[in-house]
């Protein structure tokens, strides 16, 4: 691999913090996101009593704004988080959907949060031992007294969050939730995502760089976002990568900065895509850049974006950074399903939340261009990280790596999110792509459908934006398939009209990996 070069100043990745959407996105009709922000949480905030009784709220709940999307046309979408009777509530999280004259026009992911009472049979020592300890190191325990919504309606329930370090030194926070009358265990998911691979694979790069000689810093002057070396820990805050004469690396792991060039180069892209394709700046929406925190010798990397940690890694093979770019793109895409539809991590919302990284992993390797790591729809192509040449997902048809289901059915919510996420991973590469043989960016594909249909795709593009759309506006924390093929569908009607190749088309990828028709029609 050749000598990595980055030279300070230049403008190649150097982004509007405010830029406005693309061209094409700008083009897609009033359905197209107007930047929210602050302001506009804070006049949401102003209006939680009127959406209250607008709502019809019960007795003891409350609503907080979580986040708000606005339309060209003046149409909003506003998240809340909601409590009851002083307790917070645990996937009782919805979107109100505003007209453009600011009349409700309805919600999404609404569920009944009331229980008949908020006090506890059981004791909080009593239900923290429910939990069994495993194999986590260094854990710490808090106990917090919650109403959690369940497929059997709400529940009172106390969540037991552990923090610590897994045996192979992955980090975890996880929550697992007792009923506090019976001493049931409810449901568990571990907060912190994770996915797998290693390897250097950007090849030689230019990115921004701040400072002068003889301390220039690899850090995006416009964006905000750095790298710094963990030095082998697992948390913590790093030293930041600094260099002499701002020529970093040389495309190898014998030289610490190689795996921080990959970092930032991946953080930077994901930015990229995020602001010039979907209008998002950044996890958060605020136009902050992602501090991407690296070190290799047990194989993780750790970034943050605004303030949100993505960990990731597996140890098998520990002589590499993980931080090829769909892995990077992979990763920090957790932080915007956290930031918007909150996919908690099990069941069908499980598979959703790791496909969305999936998806928008391998939207920012395509808009990257990157000719050492080409567009494609496999999942960690580069990272070898079984040693075997395979990547570790395949799109267009996700049971080729042995677990994923290409297919959906009410038994897909079983699995590990990493293979309760092949249906929609398949789904995606139908809707861009279609069905059957075809090489596509000079890779050889062959996507089945599960009804035995053909399927003409949309384009990747249309994809994309379609299933952005979904997540940010339309599903919640505990989504399943069903609902995301209706907030899909209600999507590209937003964005291309009913009716529409994209709409159509997104329905019939639906239809072609098993999930039925709902409520919502093209």
């Amino acid at each position: 691999m050749k000598r990595i070069t980055m030279a300070a100043g230049t403008t190649c990745l150097a982004l509007a913090v405010a830029a406005p959407l693309s061209a094409h996105a700008a083009g897609l009709g009033s359905a197209s996101p107007a930047p929210s922000g602050p302001a506009s949480v804070a006049v949401e905030k102003s209006r939680v009593a009127d959406m209250a009784a607008a709502l019809h709220l019960g007795s003891g709940e409350a609503l907080q704004v979580k986040t708000v999307v606005s339309d060209r046309d003046g149409t909003t979408h506003v998240r809340y988080e909601r409590t009851f009777q002083g307790l917070r509530v645990v996937g009782g999280d919805f979107v109100a959907h505003r007209n453009g004259k600011g009349a409700l026009a309805g919600t999404s992911g609404r569920a009944s949060v009331a229980v008949a009472s908020t006090s506890a049979s059981l004791s909080r020592s009593a239900a923290a031992s429910k939990v069994a300890v495993g194999d986590l190191k260094a854990a710490s325990t808090t106990t917090e007294l919650v109403v959690l919504v369940t497929d059997h309606g709400p529940r009172l329930a106390y969540d037991i969050l552990r923090s610590g370090v897994r045996a192979d030194q992955t980090p975890s926070r996880l929550h697992t939730f007792v009923d506090a009358r019976n001493g049931k265990v409810l449901d568990s998911w571990d907060e912190i995502a994770d996915g797998t691979g290693h390897g250097i694979h950007v090849g030689d790069v230019t990115l921004s760089t701040s400072g002068a000689a003889p301390s220039y810093q690899l850090k995006n002057p416009t964006t905000g976002a750095f790298t710094t070396d963990l030095n082998g820990a697992t948390k913590g805050t790093g030293t930041q990568f600094t260099d002499a004469d701002d020529v970093w690396g040389n495309g190898s792991t014998t030289d610490r900065q190689s795996a921080a060039v990959d970092a930032q180069y991946g953080a930077d892209k994901t930015y990229d895509y995020y602001n010039t394709v979907l209008g998002r700046r950044g996890i958060w929406d605020t136009g902050k850049g992602a501090p991407s925190r690296v070190h290799y010798g047990d194989a993780y990397v750790n970034a943050f974006w605004d303030g949100t940690q993505m960990t990731y890694g597996d140890g098998i093979n520990n002589a590499n950074p993980l931080t090829s770019l769909d892995v990077s793109g992979h990763e920090m895409s957790h932080g915007v399903t956290e930031n918007t539809a909150g996919l908690v991590y099990r069941g069908d919302a499980g598979g959703l939340n790791e496909a969305t990284s999936d998806i928008f992993g391998t939207a920012v390797e395509w808009n990257a261009a990157n000719a050492s790591d080409p567009g494609d729809y496999l999942i960690g192509e580069e990272i070898n990280i079984r040693g075997d040449g395979k990547p570790l997902r395949y799109m267009d048809q996700p049971s080729k790596d042995g677990k994923s289901r290409d297919c959906w059915d009410s038994t897909v919510k079983k699995l590990d999110p990493h293979y309760s996420s092949g249906p929609l991973n398949h789904w995606f590469f139908l809707a861009s792509e279609g069905s059957g043989a075809k090489t596509v960016n000079g890779v050889a594909y062959n996507s089945p459908t599960c009804d035995g249909s053909t399927v003409t795709g949309v384009g990747r593009d249309a994809a994309e934006k379609v299933w952005y759309r979904a997540l940010s506006v339309y599903l919640t924390k505990r989504s399943d398939y069903p609902a995301a093929r209706d907030a899909a569908i209600k999507s590209a009607k937003d964005l291309y009209g009913a009716g529409s190749a994209q709409s159509v088309g997104v329905a019939k990828a639906f239809d072609a990996i098993g999930v039925p028709k709902q409520a919502e029609t093209p």
